[in-house]
């Protein structure tokens, strides 16, 4: 049975057995006795995504008192729910994140910690997920976000919209927009330069 520590674009924590292409984590949010999680979602502001791959190290997911290991289908999700790029094991697409969003922003320059109370405050609203108004048309999104509608996640490329699942993507039309699922600063990064690792399937 799959463990519960898949992350879909709305940032709630699943099972699901597809892979995907990157790892995170909020923090320790699980008991490794059990390898099940506890009744928190996050336990620090840095919500990071990560390589699967880093000099050859393995870990038992969840099986240890230190970080939950979550996962991602790809930077898409991991960015629509709120993480960043790791500075440890992503340095340099990180510090290319970093200098998109100051960019964003108006800034000159942004430090982690700086980006992560913003980030907070985006990505959370009452403890839930923080939803926000799409001002123009979605088709002037930048490629990477994630937008809302019915219920479900669709993903801004190429001038598409692709429904995401847990296994990657299908291009499917949405009928009415409700709200932007990434949040409005890693937009403005996105529409800055950086672009996400996608799956494979928003390229089919």
């Amino acid at each position: 049975m799959p463990l519960q520590n898949r992350v879909a674009p709305f940032g709630e924590i699943v099972a699901h057995p597809a892979r995907g292409l990157f790892t995170g984590n909020r923090g320790i949010i699980h008991d490794p006795a059990t390898r099940t999680l506890l009744k928190r979602r996050w336990t620090t502001k840095a919500w990071i995504c990560c390589t699967l791959d880093w000099k050859g190290r393995r870990r038992k997911p969840m099986a240890q008192r230190s970080w939950t290991e979550l996962f991602f289908l790809d930077e898409a999700t991991a960015l629509a729910a709120g993480h960043r790029p790791c500075f440890y094991c992503r340095r340099e697409r990180a510090q290319a994140f970093r200098d998109a969003w100051a960019k964003g922003q108006g800034r000159e320059k942004a430090s982690a910690p700086e980006m992560d109370v913003v980030l907070h405050a985006e990505r959370l609203g009452n403890r839930a997920k923080r939803l926000h108004p799409v001002s123009n048309s979605i088709m002037s999104l930048p490629d990477g976000t994630m937008i809302a509608t019915e219920g479900k996640a669709y993903l801004v490329y190429g001038g598409r919209l692709l429904l995401w699942n847990p296994q990657g993507y299908r291009a499917a039309g949405a009928r009415r927009v409700e709200a932007m699922i990434t949040p409005p600063s890693i937009v403005s990064a996105l529409a800055s330069g950086y672009r996400p690792a996608l799956h494979p399937s928003a390229s089919a």
